[in-house]
């Protein structure tokens, strides 16, 4: 089923080059049930739309270009390949069929677009990739010899010849391998360089979030201290990272206090027998409960402030695909945004969200069935889906 976006904005979003790398467009030219669908991102994004208008593949498709762009195997990131073929799409002579996904990163370089096609039949490889800058071709691929695991790579170099030709595999992203093959000696090859290193420092970092609260009730055994994607691990976070940061550990709790209902005077874990830890809300003059007798709804409130109010050193993101620091803006995905919390949640989880997004340090894109809830709200942007 095709998608088809209309975007509204209350605000201008970010400066045409912002000085951290960040994702402002997601293409879906033909994927799953997205066809020639372009999504633009600010750094607070809903994605908003009935069920069925491809809210959740979206977003599928935006981590799969994350991990791609973090070093990952073509088989790890589409496991159902033949899940994000679109709908009626029809097998050419030699029984291929595939799918087209790309994106757009802003930063220091200005706008640099990635656009990779991808044969998820009869079997998975990349068959197609294109680097660019304002027009101009930095790296393209092609698949010439479909009995070779491989592409031919052709990329821009500026000197005596225009362009350097050679191999990469078939089951990566070749921009992900331009700062192992490229050596940067020439004016062109240092633009390939620059510009793949935007793209990729835009695209690591990201956090697909989706609690489940159903895992949250139980007491976990002490681990990393990273926060797992269902934040099934919250109360063994909690542990570790509570008195790290005192301010921000106070504004956690204050969030959480404004979203759920009683006093909050405290949010901490405790050890149990069997080594294990569980999350507790101190309610203030010796009473405490735990997370297990919290609704549906305030386990996903706690949930979601927390990976808000936390940064990548505490999310379970890629550690050998983060860039440095001083560059890193966090990526949060968040299908079902609001899915469980009432208008008092919604509308403190917003906020919080628009606030740290403002900052620069986080970006946000999650999806919701109805948006209305969201407006007025400064700096959001709002792409409406349609079935």
């Amino acid at each position: 089923m095709a998608a088809s976006p209309a975007t509204t904005a209350s605000a201008v979003l970010a400066p045409p080059r912002p000085d951290r790398p960040c994702v402002t467009e997601l293409r879906l030219s033909a994927f799953a049930g997205h066809r020639r669908a372009a999504f633009p991102l600010g750094p607070l994004t809903v994605l908003a739309g009935p069920s069925g208008c491809g809210k959740t593949s979206a977003l599928r498709a935006y981590e799969a270009l994350a991990r791609l762009g973090g070093g990952a195997e073509l088989g790890t990131v589409f496991p159902d390949p033949a899940a994000c073929i679109p709908e009626r799409a029809r097998p050419d002579a030699q029984r291929r069929r595939g799918f087209r996904i790309g994106c757009t990163a802003d930063g220091p370089e200005g706008p640099v677009r990635l656009d990779v096609a991808v044969q998820a039949e009869p079997e998975l490889r990349v068959v197609g990739e294109r680097l660019s800058v304002d027009g101009l071709v930095l790296l393209q691929t092609a698949l010439r010899d479909p009995g070779r695991r491989a592409v031919q790579a052709a990329w821009y170099t500026a000197g005596p010849s225009p362009v350097t030709r050679g191999p990469l595999p078939d089951d990566r992203l070749g921009t992900a391998l331009m700062p192992l093959r490229v050596a940067g000696k020439t004016d062109g090859q240092r633009r390939v360089l620059a510009a793949a290193e935007q793209m990729l420092v835009a695209l690591r970092s990201v956090f697909a979030c989706d609690p489940r609260p159903g895992r949250m009730r139980e007491p976990v055994p002490t681990g990393t201290g990273r926060l797992l994607a269902g934040c099934d691990n919250l109360a063994d976070v909690l542990w570790r990272t509570r008195d790290a940061c005192a301010r921000r550990h106070a504004q956690f709790v204050a969030a959480v206090r404004a979203g759920c209902a009683g006093p909050v005077v405290d949010v901490l874990a405790e050890p149990v027998v069997g080594g294990v830890v569980r999350a507790l809300l101190d309610r203030g003059d010796g009473v405490r409960t735990g997370l297990a007798r919290l609704g549906y709804g305030e386990l996903r409130y706690v949930a979601l402030v927390l990976v808000l109010l936390t940064g990548s050193g505490v999310l379970e993101t890629d550690p050998a695909g983060e860039p440095p620091g001083p560059l890193q803006t966090l990526t949060v995905l968040a299908d079902g945004l609001d899915r469980g919390l009432d208008a008092r949640q919604r509308a403190q989880l917003l906020g919080l969200a628009a606030r740290m997004c403002e900052r620069g340090h986080i970006r946000l894109v999650g999806s919701v069935p109805d948006a209305s809830w969201t407006a007025g709200t400064e700096g959001i942007t709002v792409v409406h889906l349609e079935p």
